[in-house]
This record gives C-alpha cells, structure tokens and sequence, in this order.
C-alpha cells in the first residue's frame, strides 16, 4: 500500500479540517451560530469534557508573554491563552478553525493582543525564537510529519521556552485492547462495510459530521516522544484521558470520569508532552 505524499496530506487536511474540529459536540449541543452565549456554552462543555487541559495553562504565567497556538479546531483554548498572554498568534492550514478563532478574536476586541491566520506547522510563518510558548493540543498527529512539526516548533520558541503539545497515544487502552477487539467483530458482522485496519481506526478518533475519518493520524509512544523531543533540555509527558465504556449489554456503565484518574493516567488516549528548550 503506497504511503500518500506530504503535497496529498496537506491538501486532504485542508479541505477536511474546514469542517471545524468540535462541530460534532457543537451539533450535540444544539448550538446553530457563533453568538457569545453559544460559544460561552459549547466553551463551558468543552473545559468540562477535558477537565485536566486547564492544568497546562500556568496561572499567571502568561502574562507578557508571546503565545503560539497551532491548529484551533472551535477556539475553546485559543480564546483562554488571548485572553491570558501579552500576545497571542494562532495558526491552522484549514480556513474554518482560521476563521473562527479570528472572530472570537474579533469579539474580544481591544481586551487582546492577538491574530489568526491560515499557515502549516511543517512551516511556520516565523522568525527564530519568536515565542515564549507554543500550544498544539491534537494537532501533529494528523500532519504526516510529527518529528517536522516538532522541530518547527523547537524553532520558533525561545531559549528556555515552553512547548504544550497533545499526540494521540499509541498504547492506549482504546487502540490497543477495544479497537482490535472492534475490528475483529466488524470482519465478521454481515453489513459491516471492510475496512483497512488503518482506516477503521481512524473511525474511531477523528471523523467530520459525514462519518469519514481524518485523512492522517499517527500514535506515538512514550519512548517514541522522548525521540521526537530530544533537542529540547527537559521533557515531561503524561497520559491523560478516557472513553466511557457500557458492559454486558448495557447493564453497566462506566463513565469516563470515573477513569480518568486511573486507566486514563496509564492507558489514556492522548500524551500531553510539556517540553523546555
């Protein structure tokens, strides 16, 4: 099977990521424009679905600083750096998440210091050392080329800064235990349509309102982020959440905040990787 090239990636991922990412908790929510109080809601139920991403946003920290936010899906967290950095720049290669972020901006008005543009991680429209922090939460994996994005981020960032990044953990407990045990039982259903194992598991990350999967997604490991982040002084990384699980027919639940302090620590679907220069 030919690996497609960066040229087919990139264009794929431009025109998928229009659709912006969040628009399928945004449907669920029952949220039809881009009014203040609809994004006041679909920002509320976001923090609450990732309650832990707030914990990477240093209190006070921020302040004075250059911040750099790549890929922006609804604005949730773009909005919250804006509003806490000296100034704030952030960066996606579809026109959708560009769009929305510049109007949240917009709102914001001269409360910020801040822009939004349409520009690739693989090239970063910046000069050396131009920023304090980079912020990239689910973005890399979908690229084609993490260790690429990584370097450019390593790049623009000052000596001694900060880098928060999200990749999709290669050892979680979805890939690794439900999502063969999910194929294995699509191979055999009789209206299952057949599906490549790389692109079945796609399905089960990242998919627009249609139900097609993300053109592009890689897991990493931990061993594996501790390569791709060698150039950086110091490097943490952390597993963090979970998926509800329903058992024996429905007969019982088990939600996912009940795991994230626990499965999610160990086998959770993403790594959050807090990388110093």
């Amino acid at each position: 099977m030919t690996s497609p090239s960066q040229e087919a990636i990139d264009r794929q991922n431009k025109a998928f990521w229009d659709e912006v990412c969040g628009s399928g908790l945004a449907q669920g929510l029952g949220l039809t424009d881009a009014s203040p109080e609809s994004m006041a809601l679909f920002d509320r139920a976001y923090m609450e679905l990732y309650p832990y991403l707030a914990r990477y946003i240093p209190s006070g920290a921020l302040g004075g600083k250059r911040v750099l936010e790549v890929g922006l899906g609804y604005g949730t967290l773009g909005q919250i750096l804006a509003r806490s950095a000296g100034e704030y720049h952030g960066v996606d290669m579809a026109a959708g998440p560009a769009a929305m972020m510049l109007h949240r901006l917009q709102r914001l008005g001269n409360a910020v210091r801040g822009c939004a543009a349409r520009a690739s991680v693989l090239d970063l429209p910046y000069r050396d050392e131009s920023f304090d922090y980079v912020y990239s939460i689910g973005c890399l994996h979908h690229t084609g080329d993490i260790r690429r994005g990584v370097e450019e981020v390593r790049r623009v960032l000052v000596l001694g800064g900060t880098a928060i990044i999200m990749l999709y953990h290669r050892h979680s407990f979805r890939r690794m235990v439900e999502a063969p045990l999910r194929y294995l039982r699509s191979l055999v259903a009789p209206t299952s349509r057949r599906r490549h194992w790389r692109e079945f598991l796609r399905t089960l990350y990242d998919t627009n309102l249609e139900g097609t999967a993300a053109p592009h997604t890689d897991f990493v490991s931990r061993r594996e982020v501790r390569r791709l982040f060698h150039g950086f002084t110091s490097v943490t990384v952390e597993s963090q959440n979970a998926d509800t699980y329903v058992l024996f027919n429905g007969r019982l639940v088990v939600p996912r905040e009940k795991l994230l302090g626990n499965l999610g620590r160990f086998m959770g679907l993403d790594l959050y990787v807090v990388a110093t220069k």
